[in-house]
């Protein structure tokens, strides 16, 4: 995928894969703006149950406007493939610090206080 251009977004590199899907660093060409993609998983073929989802949790997340989720522009579909285009946010997952080593007992506490704001965010919008 690297390389390629998917809609109005030129895909930059990988950034990650969980069980749902794959995202990738682009840069949205229309708007001169890098964002993040998130296609379903090439494993999974992207099925009506597992599209319905993505939809789900895009619209999720666009009904909120706060500092620790991240904006969504658009859900959108291109070559087939569904995908959510949202902001990209420059830094290093909480795995990668993890994996290093690298957090102190007081940036846990900060990381974690931070999820649970967007959390309660999240569920005051039901």
């Amino acid at each position: 995928m690297i390389g390629t251009t998917i809609s109005h977004y030129r895909i930059t590199e990988k950034l990650g894969e969980g069980g749902m899907g794959v995202v990738y660093k682009a840069e949205d060409v229309q708007l001169d703006r890098e964002v993040a993609l998130k296609f379903l998983s090439p494993r999974s073929l992207g099925t009506d149950e597992e599209k319905a989802r993505l939809v789900r949790e895009a619209k999720s997340a666009a009904s909120l406007n706060h500092p620790n989720v991240s904006t969504v522009y658009e859900i959108a579909e291109a070559d087939g493939r569904t995908f959510i285009a949202m902001e990209y946010i420059e830094g290093e997952s909480v795995a990668a610090l993890l994996e290093n080593d690298r957090l102190e007992l007081e940036d846990v506490f900060d990381i974690a206080i931070q999820i649970a704001d967007g959390l309660a965010a999240a569920h005051a919008k039901g």
